[in-house]
């Protein structure tokens, strides 16, 4: 675990959860969130990202949904199982995390052939951003999903 303070959430409590079953086993889902974010969530060619404890990483999310930066730190990585990392997001305008450094959890939970992704996601400066990231993550396991099928049907 790194020396770097993890963000104080005492001025901001607000938190969700969302849960996800993929059908792809818990090694795909980890390599999507790491490795291969840019097969699904992150534009291609603008990924820097290696899943280690204090690593930073940095990418913009798909052109088509606008140009925004994502950038923060792993906190702690157990391959194929969890991945707890800062999450940053914005364009300058009171979008994504509004500035705040946020923390994004992912565990991942094998179900047989497929995975439960349980997210939580906390640390939220205001209602509107708990609000849209409520609304767009179950956005993005459907492209998730959609981007584990389409390699699952090209092996």
């Amino acid at each position: 675990m790194s020396s770097i303070p993890r963000p104080d959430f005492s001025e901001r409590p607000l938190q969700m959860t969302c849960e996800h079953t993929v059908n792809a086993a818990p090694g795909e889902v980890y390599a999507a969130w790491t490795t291969g974010f840019d097969m699904w969530f992150a534009q291609a060619g603008t990924l820097s990202m290696v899943p280690e404890a204090s690593r930073p990483y940095f990418f913009y999310n798909k052109d088509e949904w606008g140009r925004h930066p994502h950038y923060g730190r792993f906190l702690e990585v157990i391959e194929n199982q969890l991945i707890e990392m800062t999450w940053m997001t914005g364009n300058g305008t009171a979008v994504g995390t509004e500035g705040a450094e946020t923390i994004l959890r992912i565990e991942l939970v094998s179900e047989g052939e497929a995975t439960k992704v349980h997210l939580i996601h906390s640390g939220f400066a205001s209602e509107k951003s708990l609000a849209a990231h409520k609304e767009n993550w179950p956005l993005a396991f459907e492209l998730l999903d959609e981007a584990l099928e389409g390699q699952a049907n090209s092996q």
